[in-house]
């Protein structure tokens, strides 16, 4: 029952990053946003949701327990990541989607996590999808997910990269 819960949950905040993104992808396209990279976005999410899909048909089929000592702090780590989330959508304002949209002549963002770090969402992204699972013992979920995440990324972040260089722009 709460596995269910929890998966509600992060499906109804996964449908609000989208409901977002579809209003910034608007916002970026009216001021001359490209789009780079479109070819790896339904692999991404088929992984996405392949994580939630695969946690629930883990944790149902083969009967994964909650273990306390690893579920708390799994969970905790789901909590924080979620903060971190939306700090990061925040401090990029209407430049956040889930697609690599630029928008000409704009400069980097440096403020919130990206202060510090290029790339902090994909950061959040990994932590989460390896400690979702984990919250109810779901490990073989975690770890495809880990894996197939880790292939997407290395394509996301190489056309990211080249995107955002002022050349791309």
């Amino acid at each position: 029952m709460w596995c269910a819960v929890l998966l509600l949950a992060v499906a109804l905040e996964r449908l609000a990053e989208l409901l977002v993104s579809v209003r910034h992808t608007r916002w970026a396209r009216e001021r001359g946003g490209v789009e780079h990279g479109s070819g790896h976005y339904p692999a991404m999410v088929a992984v996405h949701t392949g994580l939630l899909i695969g946690m629930w048909a883990e944790v149902a089929l083969a009967h994964r327990p909650f273990v306390p000592a690893v579920g708390w702090p799994a969970l905790g780590i789901v909590v924080a990541t979620q903060v971190v989330r939306w700090w990061c959508v925040r401090s990029l304002g209407p430049r956040w989607n889930t697609r690599v949209i630029v928008v000409p002549g704009l400069p980097l963002v440096e403020r919130g996590p990206y202060r510090r770090l290029r790339h902090p969402n994909y950061l959040v992204v990994t932590l989460e999808g390896a400690a979702l699972p984990l919250v109810h013992s779901a490990w073989l979920t975690a770890l495809l997910f880990t894996v197939a995440n880790a292939l997407v990324l290395a394509v996301r972040l190489r056309v990211e990269n080249a995107a955002l260089e002022p050349s791309a722009s």
